[in-house]
């Protein structure tokens, strides 16, 4: 295969290549005065009919007859005059020459947006329409892509157009709802690929044929929701090797905090372990109703993160309310501190009459000897701090000499 080459008629005009195309070579070719886009396929191969039969031909002819009816069923049910199917570039043709098989499509141009994520809300909400159409479109047919990816979509805006749509194109992998391929058959990218696709591919035995189902698209297509807003994948442990390789351990993946509560409840939903629980192309058309679901929101500190990081620090101490602080040490030390710029009298000597208040015909008690600043005993004695207190309280209401 080279340019220049005639191949089932189409005549090659750009040297093959292998950039992007998995198990494929591919170019572009003409034929009749159009140009094409044609793919040969590297396996499986075809043996030919004058082989000598052998168990290991018998295999090969089985595994080329799946192959063939896969492909064919497909551009069967998928009709490029379908209504509604412009945004699906879809296959022209497919043949085999020699033991070879090929496969024709339209050629269309393959630049594609590089930042979906800049575009404005509104512009962001018809994209992801279209693509979402598409995807209903295969769905309501019971069609599953089976290799949604960026990559696999192409980001376009005609010449005076108002906004952006998404072409979605690579049909190769794709298989009816509940019938793949076998495990080391079935292609994709594990990248995007659903929790369910990638147990199958393991055989683990937890995961079936019926177990592939449209849902495997929807998972892919949270995926790439979160890309074209945000323009990154959603975060996960670096454990796991992809998004669905998290999920399945019971992993939650870290969705961009800035999206709207709407779409971050989609897009929950979208990736869900199970495929049951993941919404149809319905429910997520529905859901981009209003261009504001599709904006991003810078949140406060409060709303982003169950708590603030100073919250969490040990040196931020919040200020007590009053009357709520915690006693720091004993009562009586914490009286005598807060009175500390009051004149207090001196404990008396203990007596063996019990100290009473002052009346008219009792002389005041005698003024401290000592400064109001001398520091108090260490181990006052009860009976002489109580009525300490008394007089601390009474302060300037002591009766005067000659008071009644």
């Amino acid at each position: 295969m080279k340019k220049g080459d005639v191949i089932g008629g189409y005549r090659l005009i750009s040297e093959p290549t292998n950039a992007n195309g998995g198990k494929c070579m591919w170019a572009f070719a003409e034929k009749d005065g159009d140009q094409y886009f044609i793919k040969r396929f590297l396996e499986p191969k075809r043996p030919r009919d004058d082989a000598a039969d052998s168990p290991s031909v018998r295999i090969r002819r089985q595994l080329s007859q799946e192959f063939e009816d896969r492909h064919r069923t497909i551009m069967k049910r998928l009709r490029p005059d379908a209504r509604g199917g412009g945004n699906l570039v879809l296959a022209t043709d497919f043949f085999h020459e020699g033991s070879t098989y090929y496969k024709v499509t339209e050629r269309i141009d393959t630049s594609s947006l590089e930042k979906p994520q800049a575009l404005e809300p509104r512009h962001k909400m018809v994209l992801l329409k279209t693509l979402g159409n598409s995807l209903k479109q295969l769905h309501d047919i019971e069609i599953v892509h089976g290799d949604l990816k960026p990559l696999n979509v192409l980001v376009q805006k005609r010449d005076g157009a108002a906004f952006h749509t998404a072409k979605l194109i690579d049909f190769d992998d794709s298989y009816v709802s509940g019938r793949p391929p076998e495990p080391d058959d079935i292609a994709g990218d594990s990248v995007y690929g659903a929790p369910e696709w990638r147990r199958y591919m393991q055989r683990d035995g937890s995961a079936g044929p019926e177990h592939l189902t449209c849902a495997v698209d929807v998972f892919a297509l949270g995926l790439m929701t979160h890309v074209y807003l945000t323009g990154e994948l959603p975060h996960h442990d670096k454990r796991y090797g992809s998004p669905a390789d998290a999920v399945n351990a019971g992993e939650q993946l870290d969705l961009d905090t800035r999206l709207s509560d709407d779409m971050l409840g989609l897009l929950r939903g979208m990736t869900a372990r199970t495929p049951g629980s993941r919404p149809r192309m319905d429910g997520f058309l529905k859901a981009l109703s209003d261009p504001k679901v599709c904006a991003l929101q810078h949140r406060r500190p409060s709303t982003a993160r169950p708590k603030s990081p100073s919250a969490k620090s040990p040196s931020a101490k919040p200020a007590s309310a009053p009357g709520t602080a915690k006693p720091s040490g004993p009562r009586t030390s914490r009286i005598k501190t807060n009175l500390a710029s009051t004149p207090r009298p001196r404990p008396a000597a203990p007596s063996s009459e019990p100290t009473r208040p002052a009346t008219g015909d009792t002389k005041p008690a005698a003024p401290p000897a000592a400064p109001p600043t001398a520091p108090a005993p260490s181990a006052p004695d009860t009976s002489a701090e109580r009525p300490s207190r008394v007089r601390i309280n009474l302060g300037d209401r002591r009766p005067r000499p000659g008071s009644s």
